[in-house]
């Protein structure tokens, strides 16, 4: 369960090797008393993630993970149960592609929406099944400012995260009643290795910050959250501008 200081006791991260992913998980760890399921693709980021996870004093298991093959998010989920319920579930996972490529290239295109998209539904469906029969957990679904406006200059990347917003916020309203609870999480551009090689946007934000605003979001209870919290502000102004004015702005 989490406990009312918003502590888990067993943290479930899929696309664990994210930087956000690692940064939320290392602010609920607490030394001896928190397990961490990373399901990931094996390689050398994994163990690297999983000597992290473990060196901040959190029991780490592992599990395969490929958030492509949605045939196997059923067993992936099932393993991540192995042992206990799992009281907060992060959806870390994503693909970020070159928007001038992927809106020319449907194999890019198609890559892009199976990912962040069509893999986000079908983990987030056995995510639900399992809270609605143990009657409690949270789920962080990792959204993004991306997908409330899309731009010109993002708008394939854009259209996956709108639809994935769209998905978890739907699924936390469907989950109250059973006592599940859904965190959709904006942020704005972070500074990761998901963005490197991009000029950083106004208001860029780190990992280390939203994992702390994702953890202050659970312990209140929150159901969305913008990093930084003034994002919610300006977008907000840019969702309802006139779409000739919209054009025009260097976004």
């Amino acid at each position: 369960m989490i406990d009312a200081t918003g502590r888990p006791q067993k943290v479930l991260l899929l696309g664990g090797t994210s930087d956000i992913a690692l940064a939320i998980a290392r602010a609920f760890v607490r030394p001896g008393a928190t397990e961490v399921v990373l399901a990931a693709r094996p390689g050398p980021r994994r163990d690297a993630a999983h000597d992290l996870l473990a060196a901040s004093g959190a029991g780490v298991r592992t599990i395969d993970f490929h958030a492509e093959q949605t045939q196997g998010h059923r067993e992936v989920v099932d393993r991540a149960w192995e042992g206990g319920d799992v009281d907060l579930s992060v959806i870390a996972f994503g693909v970020l592609s070159d928007n001038e490529v992927a809106w020319q290239d449907a194999s890019v295109a198609e890559e892009m929406v199976s990912v962040n998209y069509t893999a986000a539904v079908t983990v987030g469906v056995e995510l639900g099944a399992r809270i609605r029969q143990q009657g409690h957990g949270m789920i962080v679904a990792l959204s993004s400012v991306a997908g409330e406006r899309p731009r010109r200059s993002n708008f394939v990347y854009g259209s996956t995260k709108a639809g994935f917003d769209a998905f978890y916020t739907g699924l936390g309203e469907a989950l109250r009643q059973h006592g599940g609870r859904v965190l959709v999480v904006r942020p704005g551009f972070v500074v990761s290795r998901m963005t490197r090689g991009l000029d950083p946007a106004p208001l860029a934000t780190t990992p280390d910050e939203v994992a702390e605003a994702v953890r202050q979001a659970v312990a209140a209870r929150r159901e969305q959250v913008w990093v930084p919290a003034r994002m919610r502000y300006v977008m907000s102004a840019l969702r309802h501008l006139p779409r000739p004015v919209f054009r025009r702005l260097p976004l």
